[in-house]
């Protein structure tokens, strides 16, 4: 269970994280073969305050900047991309979490420190009973629920007419099993498991209509007066995910430029790989591409953070934009990493050198249905050539 000793402000948290990145990427590997983060790393960053920056102020949350949430992230994902994922997704469910009726804040957040995992993969059933629903089913990819102590999972109910209805259930970690299914390639170390609930009852005040909220209609009378809240919460996974991305790809430049002092090029009369031209040319466009993601993730912050400030409301063509512009960040990312890593040579292929890692792991990332890059352009293009997006998750 999550603590409650983190400072009471978000001042200085980007420094806080910092403390623990030496800690953070000396477990990465331990990480890795675990299919988790360790709990020494989950402690570290509950003691910064990072999994406050969504919560709200009066439970003891900070509402953190995007900006701020964006440097944290990518901090925390230079060091460990299945770190920074998990950190990303458990935050980005707070957020989630405080769009539910205040009667379920109340108990979700009685620690301002709470961790709260997801899924939106409707892969559960409600069925509806006097009070609320009973619940059962299998929600793959729940990132980090083996260390949250609430679980948004996703289920469908039957509405009697037309199709079923999309919900958001609030559930005690301590109601669900976690199936030992996490084994992957790529962001091995976030514990994205499937939970199972069996018969599980869920009151009406933990649960959250989907479509509704995606319309910017929620029930929470505290958190709906709040502009923060008032962004809309798929364009805002957007944003947080390009922070994991650009870490990712930070971290691959770095180790590149490290590798390169320290070796030549095999078969060629080059003692030292940073003397080659073809290293000067990889990188300095693998620069370049991250550069460009950087500057692509300070407009979507600006657009967004905008927005909330000045109440205007969404075009459907800004929407499509932010969805186009999140999954072309990552596409850049895993493009920069892509070719550093394939100038690292063969000895890169040990797993205790990062840049493979970083490598599996931004691939990984372009490879979600929310993030991916085609998919995602694809859409955009629909939208500027005068047709309808055909998808209710802008």
């Amino acid at each position: 269970m999550a603590g409650s000793s983190a400072p009471r402000s978000d001042t200085c948290l980007i420094e806080r994280v910092r403390e623990h990145i030496p800690l953070i990427r000396s477990h990465a590997a331990r990480g890795e073969q675990r299919r988790r983060v360790t709990a020494e790393v989950v402690e570290a960053l509950s003691g910064t305050g990072i999994y406050r920056m969504n919560v709200p102020r009066h439970y003891g949350g900070y509402q953190s900047s995007l900006r701020t949430q964006i440097d944290v992230l990518s901090e925390v994902s230079v060091a460990c991309g299945s770190a920074g994922y998990m950190a990303m997704i458990q935050t980005g469910t707070s957020f989630i979490a405080a769009l539910f009726p205040d009667e379920a804040q109340d108990e979700i957040f009685s620690r301002p420190d709470a961790r709260v995992s997801g899924t939106l993969i409707p892969g559960s059933r409600a069925v509806p009973v006097d009070g609320g629903y009973v619940v059962s089913g299998r929600s793959p990819f729940a990132t980090g629920c083996q260390d949250a102590d609430w679980h948004l999972l996703t289920a469908l109910a039957d509405t009697g007419d037309g199709p079923p209805e999309t919900l958001w259930l609030a559930i005690p970690m301590t109601d669900l099993t976690v199936l030992d299914d996490w084994d992957v390639t790529g962001l091995t170390g976030s514990g994205s498991n499937t939970v199972v609930a069996q018969d599980v009852h869920v009151p009406a005040h933990r649960v959250l209509p989907v479509e509704p909220l995606l319309a910017g209609v929620f029930p929470s009378q505290r958190s709906g007066a709040d502009p923060f809240y008032r962004m809309p919460v798929l364009l805002l996974f957007m944003v947080w995910l390009a922070g994991n991305a650009l870490g990712l790809a930070r971290a691959a430049l770095t180790e590149f430029g490290q590798r390169i002092q320290q070796r030549g090029i095999t078969y060629t009369f080059y003692e030292h790989q940073n003397e080659a031209a073809v290293t000067h040319l990889q990188f300095a466009e693998a620069t370049m591409k991250v550069t460009s993601a950087e500057l692509l993730t300070a407009g979507l912050v600006e657009l967004v953070e905008s927005k909330a400030s000045s109440g205007e409301p969404y075009t459907t063509e800004e929407r499509a934009r932010i969805r186009a512009q999140g999954g072309y960040i990552a596409r850049l990312c895993k493009e920069a990493a892509d070719l550093v890593g394939s100038a690292s040579g063969a000895s890169s292929l040990h797993r205790e050198v990062p840049i493979q890692r970083i490598v599996r792991d931004l691939n990984a990332l372009n490879l979600h249905s929310f993030v991916n890059p085609t998919a995602n352009l694809e859409l955009y293009g629909r939208v500027l050539s005068g047709l309808d997006p055909r998808t209710p998750f802008l």
